[in-house]
């Protein structure tokens, strides 16, 4: 059974690696927006953002957007096409069963999301001189915001291939999340520069408490970490079950 969930997990990595639009906003948009503002305003000290330097600040909060591209758009339209063309209904007549298709979808999305923190922090580090985490403890502490900031992303990405009747309307769900949730979270544009209009309107996205957990996390800057924590567990639990107990199979 190992073996033929491998060779599934094998077949989605190819396939994703001939879809553009993911690999690219995962690999290659936050690197390019990274390279834009890092060689716009360098990674000198700003009193905008309490002393740090923009690509220190930018890396954490990028590292939501790459989350977000897996997580909001590649995983639930790939579970949507899926079921769409009746795929998820044919697995379940093989000795793996439709799940495997839901393991290999998750662990393809989840090494895309790795390899595109990766390469976005050996950027800001070979280009820009990003100031790493200084404790081994620092660090455990910013890999665990970034597992729970991911769990609960590909939650609600798991809600909206849920709800979605078809594949054209998961796209259009999607979307609908995914945009306002990096543009309006600070995941691309810095909160710092927010009117106070906007910064309201951002205390209303999870994305929002995911750039402020990891921005505190890699950087020690100010943020109530109880509350982000419980926000996002929140989400988790809460979205992950409705995944769950919504989730169709054809």
């Amino acid at each position: 059974m190992g073996g033929l969930l491998w060779q599934v997990v094998r077949f989605e990595g190819c396939r994703m690696m001939r879809n553009f639009a993911p690999v690219f906003f995962a690999l290659g948009f936050p690197v390019l927006l990274l390279c834009m503002f890092g060689g716009i305003y360098g990674n000198e000290p700003s009193s905008l953002f309490g002393g740090r330097g923009t690509v220190d600040m930018s890396v954490p909060a990028y590292l939501v957007m790459v989350v977000s591209v897996t997580g909001l758009m590649s995983f639930p339209l790939g579970l949507a096409e899926y079921r769409d063309r009746k795929v998820l209904k044919r697995f379940r007549a093989t000795p793996l069963g439709a799940p495997a298709l839901l393991i290999a979808q998750g662990l393809v999305n989840l090494v895309l999301s790795l390899l595109g923190a990766v390469l976005l922090v050996v950027t800001g580090r070979l280009l820009f001189g990003l100031h790493l985490p200084q404790s081994a403890g620092t660090a455990a502490a910013n890999c665990g915001a970034l597992v729970l900031a991911t769990l609960a992303t590909y939650a609600i990405g798991g809600v909206v291939a849920a709800i979605a009747p078809s594949e054209r309307a998961a796209a259009a769900v999607a979307n609908l999340v995914y945009f306002p949730m990096i543009f309006l979270s600070g995941a691309t544009v810095p909160l710092q520069i927010f009117p106070p209009t906007m910064k309201v309107i951002s205390d209303a996205l999870p994305a929002t408490y995911a750039v402020k957990l990891l921005q505190h996390t890699w950087l020690g800057s100010a943020t109530n970490v109880a509350l982000d924590v419980g926000v996002l567990l929140g989400l988790l639990v809460l979205a992950g079950a409705a995944a769950v107990r919504l989730f169709r199979w054809e």
